[in-house]
């Protein structure tokens, strides 16, 4: 008796009975609202302490990350240069064989010549002159006055020779005549260039009935370029009164801007007859 009446008993037995009871009344479920009260600053204090560490975090990294971005960038960059540089190199071999394809097929349908295929690699910067420079030259067997065609019609005619390329004299320069036939008005005439580049008709007579749309090919008189090449097409006629001839505007079958491959006639032997006129 008297040793449960000792203090230091009655207090250990009644943390005893405390520590039980709040087992009981934890397993119970009475003390989870208080938990749940107690808990929440430290949950808060834990969340916002994890948002400033990753924070802290991303700013410490970003500029290592933003380094990394533009070095990808810039590969990436790089890549898309070089495949846009591939893609417009297939693109202009694919439009030089089908260039060269077309002068083949053309060459194939006029047997009666013998070709030689050349690239254009010059023009002439001289606005008042016509001209472009080929790839071929003496060695490759051309010589002055051989004429120059595409698969769509006459070019001009080969005015200078070197060894290893040679100068063509378009069919609209200024000082190129070249005779012609009106296919549909079955007559003479002739075709000047300009010192604008401009083509016209000429010594078309009065009496001769010519529509826009009318194809003028070469006639093969003068000796300077064989016959029944495509030369262009009637834009326009003009009538003067008191005058002997018509005259017009022609659109030529080439589109010397954009020329970039030719066939010369090796063949063909230009005769100069200007010592039999009077």
């Amino acid at each position: 008796m008297q040793k449960l009446l000792n203090p230091k008993f009655l207090r250990n037995l009644i943390i005893s009975i405390m520590v039980i009871g709040l087992m009981v009344m934890a397993i119970s479920g009475y003390l989870t609202p208080i938990f749940s009260l107690s808990l929440t600053p430290l949950i808060g204090t834990q969340s916002w302490l994890a948002e400033r560490y990753s924070a802290f975090k991303d700013f410490s990294n970003s500029p290592r990350d933003m380094a990394e971005l533009r070095q990808q960038n810039a590969m990436l960059e790089n890549e898309v240069a070089q495949l846009q540089n591939q893609v417009v190199a297939l693109q202009e071999e694919l439009s030089q064989s089908r260039i060269l394809e077309a002068l083949f097929d053309f060459a194939r349908i006029n047997p009666q010549y013998e070709y030689l295929a050349a690239t254009v690699i010059g023009r002439e910067i001289n606005p008042f002159q016509q001209y472009v420079i080929i790839d071929k030259g003496s060695n490759h067997g051309l010589r002055h006055g051989m004429p120059v065609v595409t698969q769509k019609g006459l070019v001009g005619r080969i005015d200078r020779v070197i060894a290893t390329a040679a100068r063509i004299q378009l069919i609209s320069d200024a000082n190129s005549v070249v005779n012609v036939r009106l296919q549909n008005a079955k007559t003479e005439a002739q075709v000047d260039g300009s010192i604008t580049g401009e083509i016209s008709l000429q010594l078309v007579p009065q009496d001769v009935d010519v529509q826009v749309g009318e194809v003028l090919l070469t006639s093969g008189l003068g000796g300077t370029y064989p016959p029944n090449f495509f030369v262009g097409q009637v834009l326009t006629m003009e009538s003067r009164e008191n005058s002997m001839f018509q005259t017009g505007s022609v659109q030529p079958m080439v589109d010397f801007s954009t020329l970039s491959a030719v066939l010369v006639v090796t063949n063909f032997n230009q005769v100069d007859i200007k010592p039999l006129l009077p």
